[in-house]
């Protein structure tokens, strides 16, 4: 491993600047790592080192004779969710059944990447039809997380977020539809932003779903503002891309004044002892940093949560992936297939309204306490993480060391309510690390369309509570034996 490859994004651009380094040369440093890595961890879906490397050396070159027209990710490679199309490239949505389908249109995030300098250099790995909060398919198989190879680094963003944390990007692309930004983000320990519905521009029909939403994902939070600048916006082909264009400020004052609430559990969610107190610890250091800081009740109610998510997903995604069942069944992945029968599941007259109603219920339980507080914060997920390879189609297993049985998924994992309220912003960012060496993380959801706030939050917890890459602790690739593979050296 090279010193260059945990660098931030803004150290890596400024190295750029006073030739220090050249585009080429860090490149250079990411592709070695690639190679030391993914035999290990699994989460690149597509390579673009000989395109990258003619775009690297094209910014070199703006760098040496022009530094006045370098764009803000002048030569700064980033790593694309394979969701995201790129005309002319593979487009499988992670699906045998589409093994061999070519997009024939960009996304516009990537275009905006492009457009800005940026270079993809890597496309990453995803659930089948990013419909899963770990990441395995049939196609690209295991996804693992570096910093304990018997788990999964989440979804459907895993392959990014791995990614971030194997030190092979420093900036990634994702989307989210009911975590998958923000999973991925805590179980890799790396800063992931959901923006608000319509913040950023989408591709048609998901960009009328009002749960869905493409965003950033990096080491450090001023990092990940860097690529949400890049990539908000309007858009002429979204209709509810928003205007103006809203970005994030390049400094924040501290958090004197703020008042920040926070809750463990949102109500009924099952929470792992080691996840609570680094949540707590969260807590303890925003009122170290001058807010108050109030430890709240909210009544959500998982089972509601869960109900409101299935009838839209039922309506929209779930009736989509169902199509492909339909023709392709024996191809598909049990959790795919499941999902696919819950769209069948829920399809009864009346249902689309019952789920307003439930979706409308949530926001009465968290929008008057943010009319209170300016943030609320919350774990990302009540467990570290999930285990590689497994299907969770079975969801109803037990946890022997602390002797309750509890679904992981729905149990546990605490996003989705923050797509039903999709107007509000949502950073995610590390929390800590529980026993067995994977990250936990926390959320800080903000009012409506304020996302500066949250991520002044962030940048301050950031400053006082330093996340592993700014001390040094990168993953270790923890074996089945617990024992360090040779990648971490």
């Amino acid at each position: 491993m090279s010193e260059l490859n945990y660098l931030s994004a803004a150290e890596v651009l400024k190295r750029f600047r006073d030739r220090s380094l050249s585009p080429v040369e860090y490149l250079d440093a990411l592709e070695e790592r690639v190679d030391e890595t993914e035999p290990l961890i699994n989460a690149v879906a597509e390579t673009l080192f000989d395109e990258a490397r003619a775009a690297a050396k094209a910014a070199e070159a703006v760098y040496t004779s022009r530094p006045s027209e370098a764009r803000s990710l002048e030569g700064l490679p980033v790593a694309a969710k394979a969701e995201h199309p790129i005309k002319g490239k593979l487009f499988t949505d992670g699906s045998l059944a589409f093994a061999d389908r070519i997009a024939d249109v960009t996304h516009p995030i990537i275009d905006r990447i492009v457009d800005a300098g940026g270079i993809i250099h890597l496309r990453t790995t995803t659930p089948e039809f990013s419909c899963a909060p770990f990441t395995h398919s049939n196609l690209w198989g295991v996804t693992h997380n570096p910093w304990n190879l018997a788990f999964s680094p989440g979804g459907s963003s895993g392959g990014s977020g791995a990614s971030l944390a194997a030190g092979t990007a420093p900036l990634a692309t994702g989307s989210d539809i009911g975590g998958s930004i923000r999973i991925p983000a805590s179980f890799n320990g790396v800063v992931g932003y959901k923006p608000p519905y319509g913040r950023v521009p989408a591709m048609a029909p998901y960009n009328l779903d009002t749960y869905c939403h493409d965003g950033p994902l990096a080491r450090t939070v001023a990092d990940c503002a860097l690529l949400q600048n890049v990539i908000v916006g309007p858009h002429p082909l979204d209709v509810v891309s928003l205007r103006p264009k809203v970005t994030i400020p390049s400094s924040f004052e501290g958090l004197a004044g703020m008042r920040i609430a926070y809750c463990v559990n949102l109500g009924d969610w099952f929470v792992d002892p080691e996840v609570e107190a680094n949540t707590r610890g969260v807590a303890e250091a925003l009122r170290a940093g001058g807010a108050v800081v109030e430890e709240v009740a909210l009544d959500l109610r998982r089972e509601d949560v869960a109900r409101a998510a299935e009838i839209h997903f039922s309506a929209i995604f779930g009736s989509i992936v169902g199509l492909v069942d339909d023709e392709f069944a024996e191809l598909l992945t049990p959790y795919a297939r499941k999902f696919a029968a819950m769209g069948r599941r829920y399809s009864a007259p009346g249902l689309f309204l019952e789920g307003l109603e439930l979706e409308a219920g949530v926001y009465n339980v968290v929008g008057p306490l943010l009319e209170r507080y300016d943030a609320l914060i919350c774990p990302t997920s009540g467990i570290p993480s999930l285990i590689a390879g497994d299907d969770y189609v079975d969801l109803s297993r037990s946890l022997d060391d602390l002797g309750v049985e509890i679904d992981p998924i729905h149990d546990t994992i605490m996003t989705i309510a923050f797509n039903i309220l999709s107007r509000c912003p949502v950073l995610a960012v590390p929390s800590g690390w529980a026993s067995n060496d994977v990250p936990t993380g926390v959320q800080i959801v903000g009012r409506t369309y304020d996302d500066a706030t949250v991520f002044r939050i962030g940048a301050a917890l950031e400053e006082i509570r330093p996340w592993g890459y700014q001390h040094g602790r990168y993953p270790r690739f923890l074996d089945a034996n617990g024992v360090a593979a040779s990648a971490a050296s």
